[in-house]
C-alpha cells in the first residue's frame, strides 16, 4: 500500500509539468501563427464551401429515369420515354444504354457536356425510334468505339454525323464497331428515298471512318450495294449483310478490304457471283465468306462459281448450299454438279413467269377493246366493205368484157367494123 501511495504524488507532479509545458508552447504557437491562420482561412473556407456545394452534384449525377453504376461505368435509360438525351450524365459513364425511347432525332451536340463524357466508349440506341441523325451528332464523345444504332426507323443520317458539318475535317472517328441492323423506316412511295443511298452516304463521307473494324447492316432490305459503299473502310475485318434481298455483287468491290476477315451473305436473292466477284474474294488473304440460304440458279452460268467452290477454301459451309432453281436442279449440291449437268433452260424463274403472265393478260385487254371498237363500228365497217366489193366487181367486170373480145375473133371482127 505505502508503495502505491508514494507513486501517486510524483506522477501528479510530472502531469502538472507537462501541462504547464504545453500551455506554454500553446501560446508561443497561437502568437507566431496568427498571420498564416489570417492567410489560410479564406482558403479554407473556399475548400469547405466547395465541399458542400459538391455533395448535392454527386447525389443528383444520376438523371432520375435512369440506373447509374459507378463501379461498372455504366448507365442505363431503358424504355424510359425520353425525347431527348439526358444533360446530366456522370462524366465517368462508359457504357451508356438509350434503348426503348422516343429519341426521333438527334440533334448536333447531342452528347456535349460540360465535363465531356471523355470515357463513353459504348453507346447503345437500338429502338429508340431514331428518324434522324444530324451533322455533329457524335462529335463529342472522343473514346467512342462502339455504336449501336439498330432498330430505328431511320430516314436521314448525315454523312457527318461523326465530323460535324466541316466536311474538310480529316481527324477519323475512333468508332470500331458500327452496327445499323433493320434500320429501315415504314415505305413511303411518294418519296424518292432508298436506304442503300443513305447508308453508303454516312459510310464514304471522307476518312472518318477508317479505322471501323466491324460493320453490321443486316435486315435492311437491301437491293443492291453502290460501288464506293465500302471504298473508304480499309480497315475492315468483320461485314455483315445476311438478311438483306441483295440479287448480286456485281457493282460492290471488295480488293481494298485486305483485312477483312468475315463476310456474311446469308439469307439474301444472290443467284450466282459473277468471275469478278470470285476474283476478289479470292484475293483477300484471310476472309471467310458465309453463303447459305441463297436460292441459287443452276444453269450455264454457274459453271465457274461451281469450279471455283471446288478449290477454294474461303467459303464456310460450302457443302451444304444447294440448288433452287430450275425445278429439275432443286435442292442439288453445288460440289457434286458438273458441267453436263449445267444447262441454259428457257424456264424462268416464277417471278418472270408472274411478269409474262400479266404481259398476257394486258394484251388481252387491248385485243378485247379492239373487237369492242370494231363491233361499235360494225355498220360503217358494213357498209365500206360493201363498196369496196361493188367497185371490185365493176373493175373485173371490164376485166372480163375485154377477154371475152379478144378471145372471139367475130367480136373483134364486129368491134373494128364499129370503129370504122
Amino acid at each position: 500500500m505505502s508503495g502505491g501511495c508514494s507513486r501517486g504524488p510524483r506522477a501528479g507532479d510530472a502531469r502538472l509539468r507537462l501541462a504547464r509545458l504545453a500551455l506554454v508552447w500553446l501560446g508561443w504557437v497561437s502568437s507566431s501563427s496568427l498571420t498564416s491562420l489570417a492567410t489560410s482561412s479564406t482558403s479554407s473556407a473556399t475548400f469547405l464551401a466547395s465541399a458542400v456545394s459538391a455533395q448535392p452534384l454527386l447525389q443528383s449525377q444520376c438523371p432520375p429515369p435512369c440506373e447509374c453504376s459507378e463501379a461498372a461505368r455504366t448507365v442505363k435509360c431503358v424504355n424510359s420515354d425520353l425525347t431527348e438525351v439526358p444533360a446530366d450524365l456522370p462524366p465517368y459513364v462508359r457504357n451508356l444504354f438509350l434503348t426503348g425511347n422516343q429519341l426521333a432525332v438527334l440533334p448536333a451536340g447531342a452528347f456535349a457536356r460540360g465535363p465531356p463524357l471523355a470515357e463513353l466508349a459504348t453507346l447503345n440506341l437500338s429502338g429508340s425510334h431514331l428518324q434522324e441523325v444530324r451533322a455533329g451528332a457524335f462529335e463529342n464523345l472522343p473514346s467512342l468505339r462502339q455504336l449501336d444504332l439498330s432498330h430505328n426507323p431511320l430516314r436521314k443520317f448525315s454523312p457527318f454525323a461523326f465530323s460535324g458539318s466541316n466536311a474538310s475535317v480529316l481527324a477519323s472517328s475512333p468508332l470500331v464497331e458500327l452496327i445499323l441492323n433493320h434500320v429501315l423506316p415504314p415505305v413511303d412511295k411518294e418519296e424518292k428515298w432508298s436506304i442503300e443511298g443513305m447508308v453508303a452516304a454516312a459510310l464514304r463521307a471522307g476518312q472518318v471512318l477508317r479505322g471501323l473494324h466491324h460493320l453490321e447492316l443486316a435486315s435492311n432490305h437491301f437491293l443492291y450495294l453502290p460501288h464506293d459503299v465500302l471504298a473508304q473502310l480499309p480497315g475492315l475485318r468483320h461485314l455483315d449483310l445476311r438478311n438483306n434481298s441483295l440479287v448480286s455483287l456485281t457493282y460492290v468491290s471488295f480488293r481494298n478490304l485486305t483485312h477483312l476477315e468475315s463476310l456474311h451473305l446469308e439469307d439474301n436473292a444472290l443467284k450466282v457471283l459473277r468471275n469478278g466477284t470470285l476474283a476478289e474474294l479470292q484475293g483477300l488473304p484471310q476472309v471467310r465468306v458465309f453463303l447459305d440460304n441463297n436460292p441459287w440458279v443452276c444453269d450455264c452460268d454457274m459453271e465457274d462459281m461451281v469450279t471455283w467452290l471446288k478449290e477454294t477454301e474461303v467459303v464456310q459451309n460450302k457443302a451444304g448450299l444447294t440448288c433452287a432453281f430450275p425445278d429439275k436442279m432443286r435442292n442439288r449440291v453445288l460440289l457434286e454438279l458438273n458441267s453436263s449437268d449445267l444447262e441454259c433452260d428457257p424456264i424462268l424463274p416464277p417471278s418472270l413467269q408472274t411478269s409474262y403472265v400479266f404481259l398476257g393478260i394486258v394484251l388481252a385487254l387491248i385485243g378485247a377493246i379492239f373487237l369492242l371498237v370494231l363491233y361499235l363500228n360494225r355498220k360503217g365497217i358494213k357498209k365500206w366493205m360493201h363498196n369496196i366489193r361493188d367497185a371490185c366487181r365493176d373493175h373485173m367486170e371490164g376485166y372480163h368484157y375485154r377477154y371475152e373480145i379478144n378471145a372471139d375473133p367475130r367480136l373483134t371482127n364486129l368491134s373494128s367494123n364499129s370503129d370504122v
